[in-house]
């Protein structure tokens, strides 16, 4: 279909849209007797449903497995070539790219009457973010780094100034050490990996991906005059360190399934590269670092259970990478250099919440490991960070993070106190290692991230930076809540609630809920400008801290995996549950949103509990479970084994997953409205996956609800590389979001009235 041709149906279909919205502009929210809300109609939607929506061509495939069939109608769509695909996207069959515009243009024509919502909502995230803004320079010996944006800029600007040696004070000019927009002048997408300037000062290593398919070239510019001296490789994960003589990098190889699986050694100049380790297991991702301080490289090679780190010695370029400990199952350990020892952060010996144990630097085996900080229950230690006279250690208990700090030579701790019932922190090492500061951020949802250098010894600390909002904000106008929503089996889910000050709370706002709950990963409860445009509208926004993730400590996070997934999915019910009687919102006025791991968790949850929701916003959803953990091709397949259980291996483990899994679970029933995202070249979570699953939901919905696709056809699991045009991204779900819960009809109509003045 042309774009004239396009156009033309917008403008028929939207004849006596006007008309339509006046009838909706101002519409009474009504409560029904079992707490749901009975949510205005919507000429938005009900224009949205006279428009033809694409129908994928059903091709029928039977598998087998285990004893199991199942029917997979839109395996076509995946392309047989994808690692091709994921390098040369204009490689994809042209009958799955004719459906994936097909669903382009499908969405365009929806959408079309909340371009300027959609406009306006840009500008206002645009306008909550200090275009100008910069990072707090971290000093280096005689230099300070930082980077920062220009105004309307999208990419960073790495630089740095030199420094008076005595004071530390900035005593000369900036120098530009990468433009990012430069950079991204030739390409539709960009993203730095790790950017590093050698130890001398001279050089500077950079990472870039210019397609979003995450394999990344290593440049080396020579600082002083500008040049790029060596491309290293345009096959790596865009991790990598420099040695201590700055002539060597050693980086990560990525494979043509997308996996960390190698190290190598290479000159800085380029040159041969020389293969430093290979990963044998296909299930274990490698990473590389340096130790505090900065003594040793680190090879960590793991899965999500179990893990085993090699040294290299980082003042030789020839040394070999020397064994820590082997690995054993569902056993972790992560290092931490001080001046006489090692210290290990790790599970060893039943310690669910990780415990803190000590070796000798030269003889650091398992066998002379000795207990520091015994375990303690239900106090999850989340990072260990070595100075030359100090330990910081991040902890988490009753959902909340805290900063500790520990004196080598006394053993005395302290803690670093925090108000806020509901809040996030963040600490930064630094570059250098004999000091007594370390820097840290704070940010809660309704206060904007401020960054303090705090002193370990005399306990001081000085604010650095706060996060500005140019376009004005008030604490005060915004409410944070923390509840607990009971779950199905008792566990209680701790909920983050944000809301406007103005906003009633008794039943008739509608709500977004947020939920991840996979991989132990923990939803920060952080300052968010993007939630603001919702929450000055009158939406609740609420995240809740489900299992699966690590709100709880460790065990929090085994009790949302592998057999106890469904735990994931029944406590983000729960808290929408919780959230509605306690009169946050009502049953059928909430928004679920989640991405990647989170679009699995919205998918199941819409399975499950289709009449709590409004809508849903799945971003590149993992939702084909059992054919992407059947396929050991697949990037990221045989490392997520311990994840979510091998399909292919164990009937149990099949029978677990399917039971969940969104694709496999659609149903002839009533869906919400729901908008999936895509990127044509994301690697973690495939395009395929959310085109079968829109495609599946659309066939099968029994009510004549939306099912949208957005699949960006220049980007990965990220979406959009630039920071605007990201929020671009953003302002779509957002109108999406409020038509489903009424609330964008009288604006629309309000700023078409504006149009027509």
């Amino acid at each position: 279909m042309t774009s004239h041709t396009t156009s033309q149906r917008v403008i028929r279909i939207g004849a006596g849209l006007v008309a339509l919205l006046a009838a909706a502009c101002s519409p009474e929210t009504t409560m029904t007797a079992d707490n749901t809300t009975a949510t205005p109609s919507s000429a938005l939607i009900d224009r949205a449903r006279g428009i033809e929506a694409p129908m994928a061509e059903q091709r029928p495939v039977e598998i087998e497995q285990l004893g199991f069939t199942r029917i997979d109608e839109y395996q076509w769509i995946k392309d047989e070539n994808w690692q091709q695909v994921m390098r040369e996207p204009e490689v994809l069959d042209a009958n799955i790219r004719a459906l994936l515009d097909a669903e382009n243009a499908y969405i365009d024509t929806v959408m079309e009457p909340t371009a300027a919502l959609q406009e306006r909502i840009f500008q206002e995230i645009r306008g909550r973010i200090k275009e100008d803004d910069s990072s707090v320079p971290e000093r280096d010996g005689n230099y300070e780094y930082f980077s920062r944006y220009r105004e309307g800029g999208q990419y960073p600007i790495y630089s740095r100034r030199p420094v008076d040696p005595v004071t530390g004070e900035a005593n000369g000019d900036e120098e530009i050490l990468i433009d990012g927009d430069a950079e991204a002048a030739d390409f539709d997408y960009l993203d730095f990996g790790e950017v590093e300037h050698s130890p001398d000062h001279r050089y500077l290593a950079y990472a870039v991906d210019i397609r979003g398919s995450e394999y990344y070239e290593v440049r080396i510019k020579d600082i002083a005059t500008g040049a790029i001296i060596s491309t290293l490789t345009d096959e790596s994960t865009g991790d990598f360190v420099w040695t201590n003589d700055s002539e060597t990098l050693y980086w990560i190889w990525r494979d043509d399934n997308g996996r960390s699986s190698r190290v190598y050694r290479q000159p800085r100049e380029g040159g041969v590269s020389e293969l430093v380790y290979e990963e044998p297991d296909a299930g274990f991702f490698i990473s590389i670092g340096l130790s505090d301080g900065e003594n040793y490289v680190v090879i960590n090679a793991g899965g999500h259970t179990s893990n085993e780190i090699r040294l290299i010695d980082a003042n030789d370029s020839s040394a070999e990478p020397v064994l820590i400990a082997p690995r054993e199952t569902n056993v972790e350990y992560y290092l931490t250099e001080a001046p006489d020892r090692f210290y290990f952060r790790t599970n060893l010996d039943g310690a669910v919440d990780f415990k803190i144990m000590a070796a000798p630097l030269d003889n650091p085996g398992r066998e002379n490991w000795v207990d520091v900080i015994e375990h303690r229950p239900g106090v999850l230690v989340l990072d260990l960070i070595g100075f030359q006279d100090w330990q910081v250690r991040m902890e988490r208990e009753n959902a909340l993070p805290r900063i500790v700090v520990r004196e080598y030579a006394t053993g005395a701790e302290h803690q670093i106190d925090f108000a806020e019932e509901a809040y996030s922190l963040g600490v930064s090492a630094g570059y250098e290692y004999a000091v007594d500061l370390i820097r840290f951020s704070y940010e809660s949802p309704s206060t904007p991230e401020e960054t303090y250098d705090y002193n370990m010894r005399t306990h001081e600390r000085v604010l650095r930076k706060r996060q500005e909002v140019p376009s004005g904000h008030d604490p005060a106008d915004y409410v944070v809540r923390r509840i607990m929503a009971p779950a199905s089996d008792g566990a209680q889910i701790p909920v983050t609630i944000l809301y406007h000050a103005d906003t009633p709370i008794d039943g008739s706002a509608p709500l977004m809920l947020y939920g991840y709950g996979s991989y132990g990963i923990t939803i920060p409860s952080g300052f968010r400008v993007t939630p603001l445009s919702l929450v000055d509208r009158g939406m609740v926004y609420a995240v809740a801290h489900i299992r699966g993730g690590m709100a709880g400590g460790y065990q929090w996070y085994l009790d949302g995996k592998l057999e106890n997934k469904e735990n994931t999915f029944s406590d983000f019910i729960a808290a929408g549950e919780a959230l509605a009687s306690q009169g946050y919102t009502s049953r059928g006025n909430i928004v679920a949103y989640g991405g990647s791991a989170g679009g699995l968790l919205v998918g199941a949850a819409i399975n499950l509990q289709p009449d709590l929701f409004a809508g849903a916003i799945a971003a590149v959803p993992f939702v084909d479970v059992v054919n992407t953990m059947s396929d050991a091709e697949l990037p990221l397949t045989p490392p997520e084994w311990p994840e979510w259980g091998n399909p292919i291996e164990s009937a149990e483990d099949y029978q677990t997953m399917i039971a969940y899994s969104p694709y496999d679970q659609v149903r002839e029933m009533a869906y919400p409205h729901v908008l999936a995202t895509g990127g044509l070249t994301d690697p973690r979570v495939t395009y395929w996956e959310p085109t079968k699953w829109v495609a599946r939901l659309r066939d099968r919905r029994t009510d004549d609800g939306l099912t949208l696709l957005r699949m960006n056809m220049g980007a990965g699991h990220g979406g959009a590389s630039g920071r605007f045009d990201s929020l671009r991204e953003t302002a779509m779900n957002w109108a999406f979001a409020l038509m489903t819960v009424g609330l964008a009809d009288g604006e629309v109509e309000e700023i078409a009235a504006e149009a027509r003045q």
